[in-house]
């Protein structure tokens, strides 16, 4: 989880990151700089977060259909992670 909110803070944080940047190397070099454009950073940063929301939406597995066995601590000490598990498919019975 820490790592999904990681990832969308340095998206957020890039159009910013990349702004300040080339600002800073403009300014060296002697070029004039205008305003920061506050809405266009604001607007790209909501791009970038809706664009990471729908990818992870389209490209992450799909659990419907399948049982969730839990987490579970065996004798030893271990624990086994939760995850999901295909049903088991029916066989037909002879009649």
């Amino acid at each position: 989880m820490l790592r999904l909110l990681l990832t969308r803070a340095l998206l957020v944080a890039a159009p910013f990151v990349f702004w300040f940047a080339w600002r800073e190397v403009a300014r060296r070099t002697g070029r004039p700089m205008g305003a920061t454009p506050w809405g266009w950073l604001i607007a790209a940063a909501g791009v970038l977060m809706g664009l990471s929301l729908m990818a992870g939406a389209l490209f992450h597995g799909d659990n419907r259909g399948k049982t969730y066995v839990p987490a579970e601590a065996t004798r030893d000490g271990h624990v086994t992670p939760g995850h999901f598990e295909k049903p088991a498919e029916k066989k037909a019975q002879p009649q």
